[in-house]
């Protein structure tokens, strides 16, 4: 009997997905339909233009309910039935260090309301939630990272600080869960955000690919007795470590940008996360989901970057530099004499 046939047998697995549209959650989707005569899939998603695009393809074979995470009545028909959960949505950086409140509302009070729903209508549901690294805060000089080491977000970080307090959440809640803290996510469509003058250069970087972690988080579905009730880093392990600004030197000149040349206290020196991780085998032993590299991730990149849009961007990289380095957060708190930033972003005094 094929594997197909077995599941044909057995009732099919009801999964739910929050923020099905991010780059991440647009991975477990597409794994998910791979198989879609398995699962029973609802989507939980906000009801924007943007969502309902990316979301399209999907609308004949999954279950999509468009609302606010923080509506309870929304979250608890989405939490109806289900066995197992892939907790994605999210404020994310800049918006979430720009508007605290609405992280906190989204991040904390959102993930309660599912907690909440869940355990009333799906106890038995097994609840995967999505963390991040980034509450580990500043580890230029540390770069070595394990699962245990002391929760210190970065100055200004409220991202971090919702994170903490929904893991908090998660453990004291009476579902099976496992939480992934998830390092720097990269997918192809990651885009040149002015946020990226906040990692130091010299930072240490081992990122993961978005295709990994959602094929992470479906293989999660197999293995959830030997990931309940424990904490991981999620990240691409050795093959895909190196620093910030070999990173960047490499993107730039795939994109057409040519060399990271901008002006003197663009980048920060310091108070922004990522590092490498010392126990990146111990979520691959389980789930066996990094089959990407850096090299493999460059070639990728390099190949959707091939054409005339590359040609555009390197006949004005000048300009696209100059335009991207009025963003940065440090050199406008440097330039301005911004005594709280500089503070934040730089081991030097302010300026005379």
């Amino acid at each position: 009997m094929t594997l197909e046939e077995i599941n044909e047998l057995n009732p099919r697995t009801r999964i739910l997905v929050t923020g099905g549209s991010g780059s991440v959650g647009s991975e477990v989707l597409a794994e998910l339909y791979l198989h879609k005569n398995w699962y029973d899939v609802k989507i939980l998603d906000r009801n924007t233009p943007e969502v309902l695009r990316k979301l399209r393809r999907y609308r004949k074979d999954f279950h999509l309910i468009l609302g606010d995470i923080t509506n309870s009545l929304i979250v608890e028909q989405a939490a109806a039935d289900v066995d197992f959960v892939i907790h994605l949505a999210a404020v994310i950086p800049p918006m979430a260090d720009r508007n605290p409140d609405l992280a906190e509302k989204v991040n904390v009070d959102g993930t309660r309301n599912l907690i909440r729903a869940l355990e009333k209508l799906s106890p038995k549901a097994f609840f995967l939630y999505t963390s991040s690294v980034s509450i580990y805060g500043d580890r230029v000089q540390s770069p070595w990272i394990s699962v245990d080491d002391p929760l210190l977000p970065s100055e200004g970080d409220y991202y971090a600080v919702t994170k903490i307090r929904a893991e908090r959440l998660i453990r004291g809640s009476r579902l099976k869960w496992s939480i992934f803290r998830l390092t720097a996510i990269m997918g192809i469509q990651t885009r040149m955000d002015p946020l990226f003058f906040n990692m130091p250069l010299d930072t240490s970087l081992e990122i993961a690919t978005a295709r990994d972690t959602g094929y992470a988080m479906v293989e999660a579905l197999y293995h959830q007795d030997e990931i309940r009730g424990k904490i991981f880093n999620l990240s691409g392990g050795p093959e895909c470590r190196t620093s910030y600004r070999e990173f960047l030197d490499h993107v730039f000149r795939i994109k057409g940008l040519k060399e990271v040349v901008f002006p003197k206290r663009a980048f920060a020196e310091k108070n922004f996360h990522c590092g490498y991780f010392t126990d990146s085998e111990i979520l691959n032993s389980i789930l066996h989901f990094q089959r990407d590299s850096l090299e493999s991730f460059y070639e990728v990149l390099d190949k959707k970057g091939k054409g005339s849009t590359r040609r555009i961007i390197s006949a004005f990289n000048g300009l696209i530099k100059r335009y991207l380095a009025r963003k940065s957060e440090p050199l406008k708190a440097w330039r301005k004499g911004n005594k709280v930033h500089i503070h934040r972003f730089y081991y030097s005094q302010v300026p005379r």
